[in-house]
């Protein structure tokens, strides 16, 4: 059914929006169910999506635009139709009737003459951003971890295209990965017949690119119904040489010395790869960079051991950070885990501009 107003689409994702900020809710995971609950157009489907994704991930750029003219404390539906407005307004450059009205529409109840006075000041105004951080909508913190850790630049670069879609490209055998995870497959190098050991693998991209080279691959999460995403990749692509366990990655289940490569694809900040979770900027606190550094550093010490001589170690991470990246090596060395000659070449970055931004390092077994 098409909305030929565009009411019915607003409301839906004031809906949704009102979900995210009330109940927690994961926008990747809660609209996709209302909208198999609707019978909308496709068209209206994308543009349903683009307000609930695009709304939630400009929230603090949103807020700022229509708080210079709220009088007052408004409800959490007014202030998803404001953000909802807004959004359509600077960021998507509707015509000012279609996103005034049809937005005033969508809404129930009194607070219809709040929206529609706000939103209307809002199209007649212009901007001065108070800075980088409300202007392309990051938490402060994200904003100067990543200034202090890639430059000023290079950070605002970073943040800029984060905004932009997410993006992937099709490999060989069908399936659909971002650069940054096809990047981490060219790193491993696996040769076929070689042994090698996915401990983070879900949901399996990285695993059946590897298995591609004719390697032998273990894929191995840590829950259950993370392996069965890995499993359906591996049946769907038909491929053979892949198999998929349920393993605690700090406890691995393979036997020391018997492993020509291990991915550690770690748990990171994913400080890289904002665009692909549009609330995932909000979720994440200011302490997660150094905590899953520790787990980080865990996770390779108890991985290098399971290498035979000369067998490499490769670690990457889909974020950007000091402590995720060069942090993590300089505490390996320091614990005596590592040398600094076993490191091959130095720590590589990705900056998230075509892709994910993502950080790499490599090890050999001596």
């Amino acid at each position: 059914m098409a909305d030929s107003s565009g009411i019915g689409a607003r409301r839906l994702a004031i809906k949704a929006l009102v979900r995210i900020e009330q109940d927690g809710a994961y926008a990747n995971l809660l609209l996709p169910t209302l909208l198999d609950r609707s019978d909308f157009s496709e068209r209206d489907r994308s543009f349903i999506t683009e307000l609930v994704y695009g709304t939630t991930r400009m929230i603090r750029a949103c807020d700022f635009l229509v708080d210079r003219f709220v009088l007052g404390k408004v409800d959490a539906q007014i202030r998803a139709a404001l953000r909802v407005g807004a959004y359509q307004l600077h960021f998507l450059d509707t015509p000012r009737h279609a996103a005034v009205s049809a937005t005033v529409g969508a809404v129930k109840g009194p607070g219809r003459g709040v929206v529609n006075a706000v939103l209307r000041k809002v199209a007649d105004a212009s901007v001065e951003w108070p800075n980088d951080a409300t202007r392309l909508s990051y938490p402060t913190w994200i904003a100067r971890q990543l200034s202090s850790d890639l430059g000023e630049a290079d950070a605002a670069v970073s943040m800029e295209a984060m905004n932009e879609p997410a993006t992937a490209t099709m490999r060989d055998d069908g399936y659909f990965q971002d650069e940054a995870s096809q990047r981490v497959v060219t790193l491993v190098d696996a040769q076929p017949g070689e042994r090698v050991a996915d401990l983070c693998a879900a949901p399996g991209g990285k695993a059946t690119g590897i298995a591609a080279t004719g390697a032998f691959v273990a894929a191995a999460d840590l829950q259950p119904h993370r392996v069965a995403l890995v499993k359906q990749n591996i049946d769907r692509l038909g491929t053979e040489t892949t198999v998929a366990v349920v393993a605690d990655a700090l406890h691995p289940p393979f036997r020391p010395g018997s492993l020509d490569r291990v991915l550690v694809d770690a748990p990171c900040s994913g400080l890289g790869s904002l665009r692909r979770r549009p609330d995932a900027r909000w979720r994440i606190d200011a302490e997660a960079p150094v905590r899953l550094a520790a787990l980080q550093v865990d996770l390779v010490e108890q991985a290098l051991p399971l290498l035979c001589r000369d067998g490499v170690l490769t670690y990457s991470v889909c974020t950007l950070t000091t402590e995720e990246s060069t942090g993590v090596l300089d505490t390996l060395v320091s614990r005596g885990v590592i040398e600094g000659n076993d490191v091959i070449g130095s720590v590589g970055r990705m900056l998230p501009v075509a892709s994910d931004g993502m950080c790499w390092f490599q090890i050999r077994k001596r």
